[in-house]
C-alpha cells in the first residue's frame, strides 16, 4: 500500500490560519457619546487591560443636555458604577484584586460635578486605584 501524500499539509494548516486571522474580530467598545479626551504631557501605558474597567463620560450624541456615562456599550446612570465595579471584581481572580483599576475616559468640556459624583461612588466600593485616560500631547520644549 502506498504512504499518504502530504506534501499539501502545510497549504491547508497555512489556509486555515490565514481564515482565522481574518475572520477574528477583537471586541472593542462602541461609543454611544461624543469625546474629546484631554492631551497631558506626561502620561503612563496602564499594564494589564484586562484588570481596567473602562467608564466613558461625554455629551450625548443625540443633542441632549448634561453629561452621559457610559459602562461598556451601554448608556449609564451614577448609581449603576457599583455593580458596574463589583461585577468586575466578582471575575477577576483574589491576588489581582489589588491591581483592579477603574479608568475614566472623560470628555475635556465635562462638568467637575459629574467626575466628582463618580468619585463618590468608587470610594464608596472602595474602588481607590483610579486612572485618567488622556492622549499625548506634542513635547513641550
Amino acid at each position: 500500500m502506498p504512504a499518504v501524500n502530504t506534501a499539501s499539509l502545510p497549504d491547508i494548516v497555512f489556509m486555515l490560519l490565514f481564515f482565522f486571522m481574518v475572520t477574528t474580530v477583537m471586541k472593542d467598545t462602541d461609543l454611544l457619546i461624543k469625546q474629546q479626551i484631554p492631551k497631558a504631557s506626561e502620561i503612563k501605558k496602564l499594564e494589564q487591560k484586562k484588570l481596567v474597567s473602562y467608564i466613558y463620560v461625554g455629551k450625548s450624541k443625540d443633542g441632549k443636555f448634561g453629561d452621559v456615562i457610559q459602562l461598556n456599550d451601554k448608556i449609564a446612570e451614577i448609581k449603576d458604577i457599583r455593580n458596574f465595579i463589583l461585577d468586575k471584581r466578582s471575575k477577576v481572580a483574589q491576588n489581582e484584586l489589588p491591581r483592579l483599576t477603574t479608568s475614566i475616559k472623560a470628555d475635556i468640556k465635562n462638568e467637575v460635578g459629574t467626575i466628582f459624583d463618580i468619585k463618590k461612588e468608587l470610594r464608596e466600593i472602595e474602588a481607590l486605584k483610579i486612572n485618567y485616560s488622556a492622549n499625548p500631547s506634542a513635547r513641550i520644549q
